[in-house]
């Protein structure tokens, strides 16, 4: 009796144990469940984010840069970046002069990167609110004009912001991709 006694108390102990114990160890194996499929997300390329990729090319930085900021091709449909390049000859007034290869290798990386290319939840925002419309402007776009609509043209007469063009006047991290309203500050 004595030791169906101490085995009863060892099983009753362990049980305890298990019963304090078992949540701990499922949460754990939960959160290492859900690190994984993050993991293996992020490995496919699904970047689904809100944020579009930073600009990498220099050919498109030098020839664009200079005169304006150099929106990521993710903004516009491949479409729009073809059209925009076929009439640098009269670029929303100005003359924009690329020799054959710059010119070629701008078309390329537009191409390749452009808003009908992209995961990006913003890319795929403005292809769906597009419609098949062909725009040369992003701020022709209709769901960037309606995240606008708050925007005065007083505001946008501003010397420090100067056109709805001028991204990066209020939207400070637009160079990284970034235009969630956490890091908009429009300036006086």
């Amino acid at each position: 009796m004595n030791i169906s006694r101490k085995k009863i108390m060892w099983w009753v102990s362990l049980l305890m144990l298990l019963v304090v114990f078992a949540p701990t160890i499922s949460a754990d194996d939960d959160d290492k469940r859900h690190q994984r499929r993050e993991r293996k997300h992020k490995e496919h390329n699904h970047r689904g984010d809100k944020n579009l990729k930073p600009v990498n090319s220099a050919a498109y930085t030098d020839s664009c840069g200079a005169c304006h900021f150099v929106y990521q091709p993710e903004l516009l449909p491949a479409a729009s970046w073809k059209k925009i390049l076929e009439g640098t000859d009269d670029h929303f007034g100005e003359t924009v002069d690329l020799d054959e290869g710059a010119r070629l290798e701008i078309s390329e990386y537009l191409a390749s990167n452009a808003a009908d290319k992209s995961s990006a939840k913003l890319s795929g925002k403005i292809m769906r609110c597009l419609g098949g419309m062909t725009p040369l402007r992003i701020t022709d776009i209709p769901c960037i004009r309606k995240e606008h609509h708050e925007i005065t043209p007083q505001m946008v007469q501003r010397k420090s912001v100067g056109s709805l063009s001028n991204c990066i006047a209020c939207h400070r991290t637009a160079e990284s991709g970034v235009y969630d309203d956490d890091s908009v500050s429009i300036p006086e």
